[in-house]
């Protein structure tokens, strides 16, 4: 089992920043693949950026050039910094890692709000 326990969301104006951060605890030695989804209001979830444990990045379209997903293996912990954030980036933004031998876990998520 792994347990996820994010941090960091909040409300900001357009054009503002926020860090996400998302540390893992437990069995965390097979932890491959760690990132970020988001889910809008009457919207279906949808994958914002991952890295996997070897630094390989993969981020939506909508937020490449102004979203950088890191990670920090020594404290197991991955985040999410998100720069020049617009109004349809507000959403409910969950953590997630997906294990060598196949499970995924899910943080229990973190409100983003952006304001116009």
């Amino acid at each position: 089992q792994v347990q996820l326990v994010e941090s960091g969301g909040g409300l900001v104006q357009a054009g503002g920043s926020l860090r996400l951060s998302c540390a893992a605890s437990g069995s965390i030695f097979s932890i491959n693949v760690m990132g970020w989804y988001r889910q809008a209001p009457g919207k279906q979830r949808e994958l914002v950026a991952a890295i996997s444990s070897g630094g390989n990045t993969n981020y939506a379209d909508s937020v490449k050039g102004r979203f950088t997903i890191s990670r920090d293996n020594a404290k197991n912990t991955v985040y999410l910094q998100m720069n020049s954030l617009k109004p349809e980036d507000t959403a409910v933004y969950y953590c997630y890692t997906n294990m060598q031998y196949g499970n995924r876990y899910w943080g229990q998520g973190t409100q983003v709000t952006v304001s116009s």
